[in-house]
Order: C-alpha cells, then structure tokens, then sequence
C-alpha cells in the first residue's frame, strides 16, 4: 500500500530507492535550499513512487493570497502524480495557504515551471527540461497556468534596432559605460552582480533573494564555459548598473555537433529614468559581440511573458521556440 514518509534529516533519503523517473533530491539541495517540508510517496517500501518539497514561511506576497510552493516535484506516472499533488495541497492549505503554485523550488533563482510546447529545438545549455506528461500531472489534479515563460530563437544577428544609437548617445552623456566581463576579478565581478541583482530583481514576478554564496555558486558552476565577451557589465559613477549574461551553447558540443549558438540567460539593469533603454543597449552590444566571434544563433532564454519590456526585447530580434509554464490550485 502506498504510503507517505516526511523527511525530517538528509540522511534518511538513503533509505530509499530511487529510479529513473523519480531520482532522490540530494541530501545537500535539501540542506541548501531549506524547505518547509520534502514528502515521499512510496509503495509501502523502500521503492519510490513520487517526491516534492513544500515552502510556505518564506514566500513572496502576492495580492489577495497566502502562496505556497511545491517544488522538487518528480512523479513515476500521472497516479502517483495525483496523490502526491493532492496531499501537498492538503499540507500547504493546514498552514493557511490559499494558492499552491509549482513546480516552483523555493525560489526563482532555482528551477521552477515546465516545458508545455517543446517546438522542434532541442534543449538548450541550462536549460530546465521535464518529462512530456508532467504538465498533464498538474492540469489533471485541478492546476491550471499561472504564468506563462518562453524562449526565442535569433537566427538574424546583423539586424540592429535603429533607436539604439539615439540610446548609446545617452548613455555616454550619462557617463554609463558597458565592458566586458574581467576573468582575472572573477570574484569581484559575481560581488558586484549579486548586489545589482538585488535592486534590479527585486520587482520581478515571484522575486525571493539568495543568499550570496549560493548566487555566486551558481555562476562558478559554469565559469568554464564563460566567454569574457559574451557577459556585458554597464557602470555608473563607480557602481554596476546593469549586465547581461550570456553562455555558448555547449549541449550542442555534447550533440557533436558545432557550438554555433549562444544562450542570453539574464539581463537585469537598476530602476530609473536614467537608464531607459539600457537593457536593449546590453542586448544590441551582446548579439554584435556573439556575430563577431562567429556564433551563427541567439537564444533569448526563459523570458517571462507578463514583462512586456522584457518580451519586446526579445521579439525585435528573434521567434519564439519554446514555451514554459508555472500552475496553480486554489485551496481556499
């Protein structure tokens, strides 16, 4: 019979026997990241069905609602799915929850959403994939989409919007300068990233900060794969101002095939009237960067729908390619 078992100490997940489908969350994730609860759905033994996490104490507002998240979600098949889903809605609505939003991993620093239109693209570099029928497992277990994300595809990179040249004119009166990521203070730079993140994010849909050394070991995790040129950092009287970050795309040298395309995973510049245009100035100076150094493509990555600043960015300049969704139930 199948049974649920809360996991209260890391070191009890080795007790278990994970599959393919539903892998064990390492007991360092757990530790890290901190949830309010990690379930397990199994058959009663030692082999496992379904797992999530539930966050409720530490989660953004949002109006007319107490949110919760369920996050590290994996499910074997769309029954196991429906019990797993169901008690955690049941957990999150005890703790006076009103909406439970997933996949969702505590933080949009860390994975959340599901591909629900893949498009003919493979995956991309850091990309976050999921199996076909895990939508199905939310939509299913009365989750409908909350937020909708996407990707898009640069396939022009010669073209330049006009308004740009007015924008770096600006800029330079301004005394905003843009440079180059600087390998040698690599550190340094990931200091001065995470506090600009810090004001430039902190209005962004389902915003919660990390703490500073797990943003920069997130960045040091791919420091390999960086190119200097491809990370734009714009600066102002002494202070970062805004970057753009971008990476080769090196599943496609997994593939083995050429690395020709370049993923643009964030961009983020500081609020206010003096730095209008700067994040399509990042883009223009990045894609210019991408063509020169002989890259064929652009990814703009995972952009969230509801910016419309953010989305008409990236449709100046590329096609959609693939879409992204977060769900919700009511539990009220």
């Amino acid at each position: 019979m199948d049974k649920f078992i809360r996991i209260t100490n890391p070191d009890d997940l080795s007790c278990f026997a994970e599959s393919e489908s539903v892998p064990l969350i390492s007991g360092d994730d757990l530790t890290r990241h901190a949830p309010d609860a990690h379930w397990l759905l199994t058959d009663g033994g030692s082999d496992l069905l379904a797992r999530c996490s539930l966050w409720w104490s530490s989660v953004p507002e949002y109006p007319e609602q107490r949110l919760g998240f369920i996050g590290h979600y994996a499910a074997r098949d769309r029954d196991s799915a429906a019990k797993l889903l169901n008690h955690a809605c049941a957990r999150l609505k005890e703790q006076g929850c009103t909406l439970a939003v997933g996949p969702l991993d505590g933080t949009t620093w860390r994975r959340y959403r599901l591909i629900v239109e893949r498009g003919r693209e493979p995956a991309f570099f850091l990309e976050p994939d999921n199996p076909d029928d895990w939508p199905q497992h939310y939509s299913s277990t009365g989750f409908r989409e909350f937020a909708s994300y996407s990707s898009s595809l640069n396939t022009d990179l010669a073209y330049v919007d006009p308004r740009m040249a007015s924008v770096a004119e600006r800029m330079e009166r301004n005394g905003v300068t843009i440079r180059s990521l600087d390998p040698a203070c690599f550190d340094q730079e990931l200091d001065a990233i995470f506090e600009l993140s810090l004001a430039g994010f902190r209005h962004n849909f389902l915003y919660t900060p990390i703490s500073r050394d797990e943003f920069k070991a997130t960045y040091q995790k791919v420091q390999p794969y960086i190119r200097p040129e491809l990370t734009l950092l714009a600066e102002h009287e002494g202070e970062a101002a805004g970057f753009l970050f971008a990476i080769p795309d090196m599943l496609q040298a997994q593939r083995g095939g050429p690395v020709d395309t370049v993923v643009m995973k964030s961009i983020t510049v500081l609020p206010g009237k003096i730095y209008g245009g700067l994040g399509n100035l990042l883009m223009v100076r990045t894609i210019a960067n991408i063509r020169e150094l002989g890259y064929q493509r652009a990814i703009h990555a995972l952009t969230y729908d509801g910016n419309s600043s953010a989305r008409n960015m990236s449709a100046a300049y590329a096609q959609p390619m693939r879409r992204y969704a977060l769900f919700c139930r009511d539990l009220a």
